[in-house]
Formats: structure tokens, C-alpha cells, sequence
């Protein structure tokens, strides 16, 4: 199973919205065949280890990452190809939340006289595969925010400076993360300041749509995002706009949405469940302090990226990774767990899950 999981990773940022999986088939002690999930559309990892087997599945066991599909998508059915394969066991290790699948996959296996095994290192199984099971319980976008700040938290200077706060390293470290991603997302003030690309640039990974919460379509046309849009797809989000400006988006390449204002800017709900109907199923927040306040305060933020530098920029008025009112006490913080560190050359990268957003005191979403 460990080595299941291990080629699931393998598909990491290209498997969306379908979750990742890894399968091995062993015979005698040895392993005969071996697949993962290696793109949405493509073959499930049950049907690539079929694939590559050196020799008859017949009597073999199968460890399998996720309860195997039992349905027509845009493959056949995972259970088909174990029952015509003769497996003898398989072992599950995470089960599928689908309603689709959700213990119909074993069911269709046990009554095919096949031994079924479910939870199977089910907690290692479940950790690599968060953004799926968000997206298809709750039909909304695994949400994270990435923050670049110094030490003593500034992410620019009172000058407005912020190139460069991190490293080489931990910059490389962001266009990986951006690769996972099925969007990236930034507010207006981001890109008047930045002009920011907001793409991957790793070779070979997937290109995430690029999302501009831009209240009154304020984003230049000769922005880097708005020349590179017919290259790079780009989603400008508004609530108030004139037809003349967003006649000149779209003709850029741009897609303009126009959805409900709340508090001044797009409702940041209504533009969640929009993401999640069109199969966006994870975002990465790239904004600055205001944005980042506002999706903590509605609750849909569900893992942080903190990339801390070694540096004390100093500056009662330098911007900061969480700005706007913020919470009245320390009971209503937004409360983090599950803190995982990793080093990038000088710099510190400190991931956590989200345990509950900003508290909710002020009516903001």
C-alpha cells in the first residue's frame, strides 16, 4: 500500500477534479503490475496496473489507494476490470465519498465472491487526497492562502516594496504549488501594485485559471494578466463595471464575471459555489492582507502556506499578511492544526490546516 500511495503522488496536479490513486497488484510475493491516475480523462490506476502486468492477475491481491469506481464516467467501471482480471483480494484504503461509488465498489467486488478489505492504512491514504474529498462533499473549491513575510510578519515594506521578501528556493517552491492548483487567486490591489504573472512556470504542469477579484474592473488592459490572457485563461471577477471596459476584457481573451456584491467587493460564497459548479475544485489565494481577512472570515480557507523569511522589516504601517478589522480578542482568531515545516534554503515554509476562520463578529460574510 505504501508503494500504491506513493505512485498516486505521481499525479499530483493533474488529476482534477478526480482524486489521485495508486494501485499494485501482487502474486507470490511479487509485485506484477502497477498504475496510477496519471491525468483527469485518462485510465483509472486500477486499469494501468492491469496494463503493466508481466503475468496473469488471476488469484492475485490488489492494493488499491481508493475504493474502486463502480460507475460509467469517462472511463468504464474500475470493479468490471478486477472481476474479468479474476483478482482474489483487494485491499481499500480510503473510501470513495462519492454517491456515486461510496460502498457500491466494494459491494459489487464482495458479491463477485472477491475478499475485500476496506480501511487498509486508511488515515495514509486519506492524506494525500484533501482537495477531493473537500470538493466532492461540499461542491466548493478546497480553498488555501499563501503568505510570503518577514519574520516579524510583513509581507511589504511601508513603502509598498516586496521584491524580494522569500528566496530563490522558496519562490520555485510557489510555481510547484501553483501547479497543483485548479486556480489561483488574487485581489485588484495585488496587481496594481505587482502586475503579477500569477502562472506556472515549471515545465510541463498544469497552467491554473487565474482569478482577479476586481470590484469595479479597475485591471489595466496592459497588464501582464490581461496581454496573457488568450495564453494563460484569466477570470476577472466584479460586481459593478462598465460595458465598455469588459467589452475590451473579453476581446483581450479575458472571461469577466459579474456576481452580487457583498461588503464592497464580489461575494466571495456565491463565487465559491460558481468555482465549484464549473469543476474548479481548489483555489490558492495569492492576495494581500484585505482578501486574505476576507475568505478567513467566511470560512473558506481551509489550508495556509506560510513562507517566512529570515528578515525584520520593521514599519507600524507595512502591510501585513491579515489586515482589515481582524479579531477583538485571541478567542476569535482563526485557529490553525496539523503543522507540517519544511526548510527552502534560508527560508521557512510552515503549512497548517485551517481548524476555524476569523470569528464571524462583524457581519462580513
Amino acid at each position: 500500500m505504501l508503494r500504491a500511495i506513493g505512485l498516486a503522488t505521481k499525479g499530483k496536479g493533474f488529476t482534477a477534479p478526480n482524486p489521485m490513486v495508486g494501485a499494485v497488484i501482487v502474486k507470490n510475493g511479487k509485485i506484477i503490475g502497477e498504475g496510477y491516475h496519471k491525468i483527469c480523462g485518462g485510465l483509472h490506476a486500477e486499469r494501468n496496473a492491469f496494463a503493466s502486468l508481466t503475468e496473469s492477475a488471476e488469484g492475485a491481491d490488489m492494493y488499491v489507494t481508493l475504493e474502486p469506481c463502480c460507475h460509467y464516467g469517462r472511463t468504464p467501471p474500475c470493479t468490471e476490470a478486477i472481476i474479468q482480471n479474476k483478482i482474489a483480494r483487494v485491499y481499500i484504503g480510503s473510501r470513495d465519498p462519492n454517491p456515486l461509488v461510496s460502498g457500491k465498489g466494494a459491494k459489487i467486488l464482495r458479491e463477485h465472491g472477491i475478499e475485500v478489505t476496506e480501511d487498509f492504512m486508511r488515515e495514509e491514504c486519506d492524506e494525500i487526497n484533501p482537495v477531493f474529498f473537500h470538493y466532492i462533499t461540499t461542491k466548493t473549491p478546497y480553498t488555501a492562502i499563501k503568505l510570503a513575510m518577514t519574520l516579524d510578519g510583513k509581507i511589504a515594506s511601508y513603502t509598498g516594496a516586496s521584491k524580494w521578501i522569500t528566496g530563490e528556493t522558496a519562490r520555485e517552491n510557489v510555481h510547484l504549488l501553483r501547479g497543483y492548483y485548479s486556480a489561483i487567486l488574487a485581489g485588484i490591489g495585488t496587481v496594481l501594485a505587482d502586475d503579477p504573472m500569477l502562472n506556472c512556470r515549471i515545465e510541463d504542469m498544469h497552467q491554473p485559471l487565474r482569478i482577479i477579484l476586481d470590484s469595479e474592473l479597475k485591471i489595466p488592459l496592459d497588464s501582464r494578466l490581461c496581454i496573457s490572457a488568450k495564453d494563460y485563461p484569466l477570470m476577472i471577477v466584479c460586481c459593478r463595471f462598465s460595458e465598455e471596459k469588459k467589452r475590451a476584457l473579453e476581446a483581450q481573451g479575458a472571461e469577466v464575471c459579474i456576481l452580487p456584491e457583498k461588503d464592497g467587493r464580489p461575494d466571495i460564497k456565491e463565487l465559491m459555489k460558481l468555482l465549484g459548479e464549473r469543476g474548479i475544485s481548489s483555489v490558492l489565494v495569492e492576495g494581500g492582507g484585505t482578501v486574505n481577512e476576507a475568505f478567513l472570515k467566511c470560512g473558506a480557507v481551509s489550508h495556509v502556506y506560510a513562507y517566512i523569511a529570515p528578515k525584520l522589516m520593521g514599519g507600524a504601517s507595512a502591510k501585513t499578511p491579515v489586515e482589515g478589522i481582524g479579531a477583538a480578542s485571541p478567542d476569535e482568531c482563526a485557529v490553525l492544526k496539523n503543522m507540517k515545516l519544511t526548510k527552502l534554503g534560508e527560508d521557512l515554509l510552515l503549512e497548517y490546516d485551517v481548524e476555524r476562520g476569523i470569528a464571524n463578529v462583524h457581519g462580513n460574510c
